[in-house]
């Protein structure tokens, strides 16, 4: 999917960026940081990478959110020493050993690395790998509904539960301290195919949701208690090894 890529510059960049986003931005002189921004119920308004660049930081977003966030982050900005710019930046990605420049993706080691000087991408089937390490993607299984830690943020290293406060934190804190998820995204076996966003039913009561298909694999968002055998998305079978 196409990337929009922003450029933030300012003496106040960073701070700006920590009271927003789920994830310490001091992890950037490390490399990547990926991250995400909730509103303040605590739902998912985007995620994205934030890449080091000198003297400024990139934002690499999908691009079907890149207008959206821009408005809100400029509308968070205020008085802060922060200029926030769209870059005719392209992200490439690929596989294998961390090229020079390059840097490795941070949500799973079989996800390979991102580059941010014009070079090609490798072509690779990153739905197989998605599915895979259970990794989400922007605007397929990561909607306006979703919150994060259903579909495992903190496992991908997109939040982190000792920085502070953020937009949305308190409720992320609190699933993750004082509540046992009851949905979540799974990786499930299919048999079929059925299109993404297929509802998926067991003894005629909805039970989640299908998303990204490759070969006998799947990924799809389950209700727990109502998962179990005999799972259907259209005239495709559902298997779940909870």
């Amino acid at each position: 999917m196409p990337r929009t890529v922003f450029r933030l510059t300012g003496n106040d960049r960073l701070e700006f960026l920590q009271n927003l986003v789920t994830n310490d931005v001091n992890g950037l002189k490390n490399g990547l940081v990926y991250a995400a921004l909730l509103s303040p119920q605590g739902k998912y308004l985007a995620d994205f990478f934030l890449v080091p660049d000198g003297d400024a930081i990139l934002l690499d977003v999908d691009s079907q959110l890149a207008k959206g966030l821009g408005q809100r982050l400029n509308m968070y900005r205020l008085r802060a020493d922060v200029q926030i710019e769209v870059t005719d930046i392209t992200p490439s990605r690929g596989l294998g050993t961390t090229p020079t420049g390059a840097f490795a993706d941070p949500r799973h080691p079989d996800m390979g690395w991102r580059a941010y000087d014009g070079r090609a991408s490798v072509d690779v089937d990153w739905d197989a790998i998605r599915i895979s390490h259970v990794i989400p993607e922007t605007g397929i299984e990561l909607g306006p509904d979703s919150y994060i830690l259903e579909v495992g943020f903190d496992r991908l290293h997109g939040v982190d539960f000792r920085k502070g406060c953020y937009v949305g934190q308190e409720v992320t804190a609190r699933m993750k301290h004082k509540t046992e998820l009851r949905k979540g995204l799974v990786q499930v076996d299919i048999s079929g195919s059925a299109p993404v966003g297929s509802e998926i039913t067991r003894d005629g009561k909805t039970v989640g949701t299908l998303f990204t298909q490759s070969g006998e694999h799947a990924l799809a968002y389950l209700r727990f208690d109502r998962a179990g055998a005999d799972m259907m998305a259209g005239e495709a079978r559902i298997t779940w090894a909870g």
